[in-house]
């Protein structure tokens, strides 16, 4: 059985003091009710609040994660961070071709690929974010569009990524609108990836493979999505940049995880 995993990301919110107060109310839920043996706790906040927050959680249940990263070790990269910079200040887990990525900043899969390897080069764990426009969606191209993207995401790598690897479905069309996808056309698309990982390492590599959905996830909608046999979490935006919130999401998944 897969344990969830939740995943705010806080995209380009929050200073290091409200990093911090954050991190604090959230440990302080944590303490009355643990959760880490149901559920893994992640939390992706923008690079200059990442070491704060990692410090202040540091020695708990609480994960951190980078957003992105450039894929060399050092160098002359204005504005880049690099793995061994997110490694170094506490990160366990980094965001890679998320959807604001490939479409405001114009990243291509060829450079997703070397994201994915430095980032396991330097022991970071790659949450790979995969989805369509609503122009692809209308034209029935999800699935092909899915695939494609891991096709040339993955590339190259073997069965031994699924041990590491987490794949976040995220439709470009609901990321930030108030719009989310149906429990259960996440599950069909998300069951299609499941079944692109496992032709493509094998049925027990491909069932090691957590699988979140994205797009406008909130309390009122997480346990839907979860209940799916597909879906093992949630990268979760704007509805984890509220501790009160977040936790409601977490107990959520706690309440039917299988582990």
């Amino acid at each position: 059985m897969r344990k969830p995993i939740l995943a705010g990301n806080w995209k380009m919110y929050k200073t290091g003091a409200e990093a911090k107060e954050f991190a604090a109310e959230l440990i302080g839920y944590l303490k009355e009710r643990p959760l880490q043996d149901k559920v893994d706790i992640l939390v992706c906040p923008p690079f200059t609040t990442l070491p704060a927050f990692a410090e202040a959680t540091k020695g708990t249940a609480v994960l951190t994660g980078g957003q992105n990263l450039y894929p060399k070790k050092e160098g002359a990269f204005t504005g880049e961070v690099s793995p061994a910079m997110l490694k170094a200040e506490g990160a366990a887990y980094v965001i890679i071709g998320h959807s604001e990525r490939r479409q405001i900043i114009g990243e291509q899969d060829q450079l997703l690929n070397e994201k994915i390897k430095a980032a396991l080069e330097f022991g970071l764990k790659p949450i790979l974010c995969v989805g369509e426009t609503l122009e692809q969606r209308k034209k029935g191209e999800t699935a092909k569009l899915c695939r494609s993207q891991l096709d040339a995401d993955l590339a190259g790598f073997g069965p031994d990524i699924c041990d590491t690897l987490v794949v976040a479905y995220e439709p470009i069309w609901a990321i930030g609108t108030g719009e989310n996808a149906g429990a259960d056309d996440a599950q069909e698309t998300i069951g299609v990836i499941r079944q692109w990982l496992k032709t493509a390492y094998g049925d027990e590599a491909g069932e090691k493979v957590r699988i979140q959905y994205g797009g406008s996830v909130k309390p009122e909608n997480v346990k839907s999505y979860l209940e799916m046999p597909d879906i093992d979490g949630a990268l979760i935006g704007g509805a984890s940049l509220s501790a009160p919130s977040f936790w409601q999401m977490l107990q959520a998944a706690a309440e039917i995880s299988g582990v």
